[in-house]
This record gives structure tokens, C-alpha cells and sequence, in this order.
């Protein structure tokens, strides 16, 4: 038969066409749906893009009725794709799918810059190397401003690789990607695609019209930029001076040596396989002789030393600005997962083979503790640490995680010798990993990391129509689960409005954090999100 033949064969590597689209796709969709908004930058940017929508206002972010200083990009996007699918997917399922377009548009961009700075066979490697970043995964499937900021790093190296062959197509490509980077992620994160401009014109063969294409670029992303700027001058001149000064502010700090060490101490582990795959592929170019001037290795490796040099002076070492170094080191990482040695090649594939089983067979264990109280003590212990918690045996789910486990299966069993075998193995085995764990342990995870027990208990507290509740010490993200779930935005406690309400809200872990503010206020109500020792939530009333 045709079609056994055809599995027996296995898949198509390189992969390309609808089966690199497939392969990718399934990363950037697993995560993003069936869980509540989690604690953190997830519940912060759902929440901020739900006040959008709900309000209408969409000139300016808020976040639990406050203003909210970040630029609106991300949320517009949030904002329509909640609009367009609201009404078919829980409202933050549908605001949490603007994260996958912008995975889905990085990767895209990744491909043509790969292709343009490597070749066609080298292509596929550069998204495949993305998808495979240890760092990533979490964010990728979160409600993330950030992601805006790696599309346009990957359009425009993309654009800066295209402008010999097609300058008008990278003019624009720079243009798209200056304006989006601007109006989603900031000024920051824009400075070093500001940076590059130079280097792109320098490598570029005809230098009269490389600066035709950058001042291209220019003026389309400020033609893109300006009608936002100037609305909010002309409506919210307030809201505009506050946006700029937290804009600026982290851009006065002086330069960190210490900030520099610790961002270059989290890649090892963030940026696994791109950092050493990038590292081989630069030692190979240099032992083959390259030519210095070749902007296949120096447009995303001066990108990378500039954000480096950027995250040191303007950022805390923190994951989430630490995402701008991957698509400058994936595109660099890509002829490196190629041209491994056969036996760096070979070990990397058992590695990734032998890593993503025992992970898949973890995360069976964990769903059969969960679901069938097996093995006893390990069912007692994810008790213990979600109380409350009640696993529930879906035989739909058992289903997909036994197909997912079969796939799996199949392509270690029948993957062609390749170049791509070892990363095809790496990617997809992340990939598997993800998936399996998204279809039978999530809703463990979403009962721990989610506020939502927390808000509709306070809600329920509270008489019906209250509309003045005060908060003391709240994180963003819980203000934000509070709208979000409950529709209350708290004020803060030390303003005068907050004075006047007769209900306040604290939060803490020591007494002195939750006491009550005088002996006329009486405790109404406390929790905690489930699993969350430390962590308190106390109501009071006068």
C-alpha cells in the first residue's frame, strides 16, 4: 500500500513547504489555549489587553484602571484577535493568540533571512534552532510584548541580507520592522536595529543605494510611528510625557559590567543548542577561510554583541529581555547544525532522542499519578502541593497524549540520515515534550498558577455592586486578575480615594504585611491561590 509505504519512509528532511509549516506550527499553537491567564506577565498583558477591548479605549493601555506606560502594539493585536475569536474561545484564549501570530511572523522572518544569508538548504535551520531554545518555550505561549520585538529583529536582519538583491523589498522590510518594534516592545529594544543601519550599508555592494533603502526604512516606520505619538499628544498629553519617561529612564543608568556577566551567564542554558551551534558554525567559517566582510556571519553577530551591549545598560538580568539574543544567534547557529562532525552530529541526535523520551515518560508518570493515584506516594505528593486539586481521567486527552507518544515513536524510528536528523530530532522532541505535557498535565499546573480562586473568593466576600475597594501592596499581576476574573480594580490604599473606601484588600507573608490598619477595620475574609504557602490575601471592612 501506498500510504504504509510512505509512513514506513518517514519524514521529508530537510523538511520544507507544508511540512516545515506543520512542524512549526504545532509548536507555536501547543500552550496557548485551555489555561488561565498565569501568574506573572501573562495575567499583567491579558488583562491589559481585555480593559482595551472591553473599554474601547485603544490609545493608550490600562491595566485595572490605572494607566499602564507601555507602548499599545501588542494589545491592539491582542485586542483583535479577542474580537475576531472571543466568541469561540475563552476571551483570553483569543487575546493570548496575538503571542502565536508573533511567534508564527519571527519564524516566518527567519526563514527568508536564513535563506537569504545561507541558502535554500540551510533555510529551514534557523526557525527549527528558534523553536528548539530552552528559553523560548514558556515565553512563546505566554501574553508577551516581547515577541513583537523578535519579529522585527528577525525582519530585519532579513532586510539587511536582502538589500543588495532587492532594496525597495528591504526598505520596506527595515521600515515594518523599526515601526513594529517601536510601537510594541519600546525604545529600547529599537536601538540596536537603529544601530545596525550603519553596518547593513557598509556590507552592502552598492552603498548609494543602501542609504536609499535605509532612509527608506526611516521614513516608512516614521509615517508608521507619528499618527500614535501625535493622537496621544493631542488627547493624552500626560499619558505621553509619562510613556517617555519610562521609556528614557532605564536609558539613563550608566553602563553594568555585572549586568553584562550575568545576561552572558543565563545563555548557556537559555540560548541551548543556538549558542554552541552558533559558536561551531562561526569556528568553521573562520577555519574555511571566509572572508571577514561575509554578512552571513556579521549581520546577526554585530546584531547580537549590540543587544548584548544594550541589555547590559538599559535592563535587568531577567529571561524576557534575554529573548532578543535568540534570533540573531539562531540565524548564526544555522549552517552550525548542519555542519556537524559525524560524531558531534550523532551525539547531539541520542541526546535530543534520549532527553525528550525520558521527559515524555516523566510527564506520563505525573499524569497517571494525577489521574489513575498512581504510583501512590507520587499521587500524594501532587496533592500535597495542589490542595484541593481533583484529577479527572479524559479519555479524549489519553487518546491525543497516547497519538502524540506514537508520533514520537515513529520519528525516532524512521527519521532519514540527514544533516537535519540531529536538530529535526531536537525541535521536535521539544515539540513533543509540549505537547504531551499541555494535553495531560495542564490543568495541574493552571490550578496553581492562576489567581482565579483568589478573585471570585474576594468577589463573593464582597457585597454586590461595591465599587470601592482599597489594596495594599498587590503585585500588578494580582490587580490584574482581579479585573480580569472579577472586574474590580482596586486603588491603592495610600491615595486618598483609597482612604475613603470601607473595604481593603492586603496581601503578604507576615503578619505585619497583613495586619489590619487600626482596630476599626475587621477581617471579612483570607486565602491564598492554591499550593501557595507563603503568599496571603486578607479582607477587611470598617
Amino acid at each position: 500500500m501506498p500510504s504504509l509505504q510512505k509512513l514506513r519512509q518517514g519524514i521529508q528532511l530537510p523538511p520544507s513547504g507544508w511540512m516545515l509549516a506543520g512542524m512549526l506550527a504545532l509548536y507555536v499553537l501547543a500552550g496557548l489555549f485551555g489555561r488561565d491567564p498565569w501568574k506573572g506577565e501573562d495575567a499583567i498583558h491579558i488583562a491589559t489587553a481585555w480593559q482595551m477591548l472591553s473599554s474601547g479605549d485603544w490609545l493608550a493601555p490600562m491595566l485595572a484602571g490605572r494607566p499602564f506606560h507601555e507602548p499599545p502594539l501588542y494589545y491592539w493585536s491582542a485586542a483583535i484577535s479577542g474580537w475576531l475569536f472571543g466568541h469561540i474561545l475563552p476571551l483570553h484564549d483569543a487575546l493570548r493568540l496575538a503571542s502565536g501570530a508573533w511567534v508564527a511572523l519571527t519564524l516566518v522572518a527567519l526563514y527568508y533571512a536564513g535563506r537569504e544569508l545561507h541558502g535554500d538548504e540551510h533555510a529551514a535551520a534557523a526557525p527549527m534552532v528558534l523553536a528548539g531554545s530552552a528559553g523560548l518555550l514558556l515565553h512563546a505561549h505566554d501574553a508577551q510584548p516581547m515577541l513583537v520585538a523578535l519579529a522585527a529583529y528577525a525582519g530585519t536582519i532579513g532586510a539587511g541580507a536582502l538589500m543588495a538583491r532587492k532594496p525597495w523589498a528591504a526598505g520596506l522590510f527595515y521600515g515594518l520592522a523599526l515601526a513594529a518594534c517601536l510601537l510594541g516592545a519600546g525604545i529600547a529594544p529599537t536601538l540596536p536595529l537603529l544601530a545596525i543601519a550603519p553596518f547593513a550599508w557598509y556590507f552592502a555592494g552598492q552603498r548609494t543605494q543602501a542609504a536609499q533603502t535605509l532612509l527608506l526604512g526611516l521614513a516608512l516606520a516614521t509615517l508608521l510611528v507619528a499618527p500614535w505619538l501625535l493622537a496621544l499628544d493631542q488627547w493624552l498629553p500626560g499619558r505621553l510625557d509619562a510613556w517617555l519617561h519610562t521609556e528614557l529612564t532605564p536609558l539613563a543608568t550608566p553602563f553594568s559590567f555585572t549586568g553584562l556577566a550575568r545576561f552572558s551567564s543565563l545563555l548557556p542554558t537559555f540560548a541551548f543548542p543556538a549558542l554552541p551551534l552558533a559558536l561551531w558554525a562561526l569556528w568553521h567559517a573562520w577555519r574555511q577561510r571566509k572572508q571577514a566582510s561575509h554578512p552571513a556571519q556579521l549581520l546577526p553577530l554585530i546584531l547580537f554583541f549590540l543587544t548584548l551591549l544594550l541589555l547590559a545598560w538599559a535592563y535587568r538580568p531577567r529571561e524576557i529581555p534575554a529573548l532578543l539574543l535568540l534570533p540573531p544567534l539562531a540565524l548564526l547557529a544555522a549552517p552550525g547544525a548542519l555542519n556537524l562532525r559525524r560524531g558531534a552530529a550523532n551525539a547531539f541526535d541520542w541526546f535530543a532522542m534520549s532527553l525528550f523520551s525520558l521527559l515524555a515518560a516523566l510527564v506520563w508518570l505525573a499524569w497517571s499519578a494525577m489521574a489513575l493515584d498512581f504510583p501512590p506516594r507520587l499521587a500524594q505528593r501532587v496533592v500535597e502541593l495542589r490542595p484541593g486539586f481533583v484529577g479527572e481521567l479524559n479519555a479524549w486527552h489519553l487518546l491525543l497524549g497516547i497519538a502524540i507518544s506514537a508520533w514520537w515513536w515513529w520519528l525516532i524510528v524512521t527519521a532519514p540520515r540527514s544533516p537535519y536528523r540531529s536538530l529535526t530530532h531536537w525541535t521536535l522532541g521539544f515539540t513533543t515534550f509540549w505537547l504531551l505535557a499541555t494535553t495531560l498535565i495542564l490543568p495541574w499546573f493552571d490550578y496553581g498558577r492562576s489567581y482565579r480562586p483568589v478573585a471570585e473568593a474576594v468577589a463573593k466576600a464582597l457585597p454586590e455592586g461595591t465599587t470601592c475597594l482599597a489594596e495594599r501592596h498587590l503585585s500588578p499581576a494580582q490587580r490584574a486578575s482581579l479585573a480580569y476574573f472579577a472586574n474590580l480594580a482596586p486603588l491603592d490604599s495610600s491615595t486618598r480615594a483609597g482612604q475613603q473606601c470601607r473595604w481593603l484588600l492586603v496581601v503578604g507573608d507576615q503578619s505585619s504585611e497583613l495586619s489590619a490598619p487600626d482596630a476599626s477595620w475587621r477581617l471579612v475574609w483570607q486565602g491564598n491561590r492554591p499550593g501557595e504557602r507563603r503568599e496571603k490575601f486578607r479582607l477587611f471592612q470598617r
